[in-house]
């Protein structure tokens, strides 16, 4: 049974009464009105999934039916009135009043004398139609609850001040630029630009200019016609005209060769384009967000770089800092990809073992939010109770909370360089946790241990989300 609520309004009390039987045998609910005054009383009483009205009768006509049915509609969506469907029925159509009855809203159109399975087809049609739309609707409401501020974890001061500028940004056309190293999360705060501002219902549409070939970064960007080049079979949309009405996210934009940046400038600019191979142009109504994990500013020094397109592309800056300078973010980044992975896998994890906490708090991420991930997809599937344990941990992770003996130098630099400050941030959280097993957690002692005031030591307890 379908249970679709469908309103037949006809003038003819034989021809309403065989609708009302035809339908509800298809398993809709059907009530019927005799007029379109009696039909605006009913829908007030009960909003209906589809109307089926005769086009001609007395008093309201049906255009006019329709044309009610959907300013109430429109005007009645805070009140759960979803948009409806309306079927014209009648024995007087023209093409004409075909035209005007899809003009002002109407679905389908039937003409008297009509067939049964035809009738029934049309409103499953309709019906189907309408059911489409709402999940469209539901999907588009996911994806911007998924991508909205909730799901950037952290309430550090580096990742409030992130929030507050996604806020002042989200609804204004302005390109953005979000740096950060690899793994901070800066698609994830593209998107969160995108669907909590005010280009939500268009499209999103990301390209890794690092992961594309040279010689098709710009058919990707721009589109081809067919025999552009060897292997243009046929004609290809461009990404940027994919995102139109919507945003077009450039991550790697720092690797996008030179020929191919001239171009993006100018289609920034000008706001239109030429595919390749092309003669006529496109116009383009694009957001643009683009991300690096290189330094922009050495490039243009460089030469690598467009110092024009940079500063077209860096109109506001949103820098992502490191997961190891905001570290007391990592507890409940932690919690939310245990839910997260959980969640996903089947698996009855709801929290981590103290000890296994502990660990990882204590760990530097080097590939940052995504490591931290990694992290966690991998324990959570190597778990066995509700709880992840310590044992379940990378190996790299488990020693961190061992004193050091001392800080060596190394016999020879290594050949890809190190990160010093990761290094010396790893060690002094080693020997904070050290000092304060050995003065079995009195801060005082364990801050004397260390030659440290008791306020330096602290700070850096809380720094690194150790003073709990």
């Amino acid at each position: 049974m379908s249970g679709e609520h469908v309103l037949v309004v006809d003038d003819d009390l034989s021809l309403r009464q065989f609708l009302q039987i035809l339908l509800e045998r298809d398993g809709y609910n059907v009530r019927v009105a005799a007029s379109g005054e009696e039909a605006l009383r009913l829908v007030e009483a009960r909003w209906p999934d589809l109307v089926l009205t005769d086009l001609n009768m007395p008093g309201m006509s049906g255009m006019e039916l329709l044309r009610e049915l959907k300013t109430r509609s429109a005007e009645g969506h805070d009140d759960g009135r979803a948009d409806l469907e309306v079927v014209m029925v009648t024995a007087y159509g023209t093409a004409e009043s075909a035209v005007m009855a899809m003009k002002h809203g109407a679905s389908d159109y039937v003409l008297k004398p009509f067939n049964n399975d035809e009738l029934r087809l049309v409103v499953r049609r309709a019906l189907g139609r309408r059911e489409l739309e709402a999940e469209n609707t539901r999907l588009k409401a996911a994806l911007q609850q998924r991508y909205h501020f909730g799901n950037l974890v952290g309430s550090s001061k580096a990742m409030r001040a992130v929030y507050e500028l996604i806020h002042r940004v989200k609804d204004t056309p302005i390109s953005v630029l979000i740096s950060g190293e690899s793994g901070t999360g800066k698609e994830m705060v593209a998107r969160a630009i995108h669907y909590s501002g005010n280009r939500a219902s268009g499209a999103f549409v990301a390209i890794n200019c690092g992961a594309i070939p040279e010689n098709l970064v710009e058919s990707e960007l721009f589109g081809h016609k067919r025999g552009a080049f060897t292997g243009a079979v046929r004609d290809k949309q461009g990404l940027m005209q994919e995102a139109h009405s919507g945003t077009l996210f450039l991550d790697e934009v720092n690797s996008l060769p030179l020929g191919t940046q001239v171009k993006l400038l100018r289609a920034i600019q000008e706001r239109r384009f030429t595919p390749v191979g092309g003669t006529r142009e496109v116009e383009v109504d694009v957001r643009i967000l683009a991300a690096t994990n290189a330094d922009l500013e050495e490039r243009v020094k460089s030469g690598e770089f467009r110092e024009d397109l940079y500063y077209r592309l860096n109109v506001v800056q949103l820098h992502l800092p490191p997961l190891r300078d905001r570290a007391e973010d990592v507890q409940s980044l932690v919690a939310h990809f245990v839910t997260q992975v959980a969640e996903q896998y089947g698996k009855p994890v709801t929290g981590v073992a103290p000890d296994a906490l502990q660990a990882l708090k204590l760990w530097n991420y080097p590939g940052n939010v995504r490591e931290l991930r990694n992290v966690i997809e991998r324990a959570v599937a190597l778990s066995q109770g509700t709880l992840l344990r310590r044992a379940d941990l990378p190996g790299r992770m488990l020693n961190l909370s061992l004193p050091p003996r001392q800080i060596d130098t190394p016999a020879a630099f290594p050949d890809d360089g190190m990160n010093l400050d990761a290094l010396l941030a790893s060690v002094e959280k080693r020997w904070l946790v050290a000092a304060m097993d050995q003065a079995d957690g009195n801060k005082t002692q364990a801050a004397r241990l260390l030659q440290m005031s008791f306020r330096s030591f602290r700070y850096r307890l809380a720094k690194y989300d150790l003073d709990t």
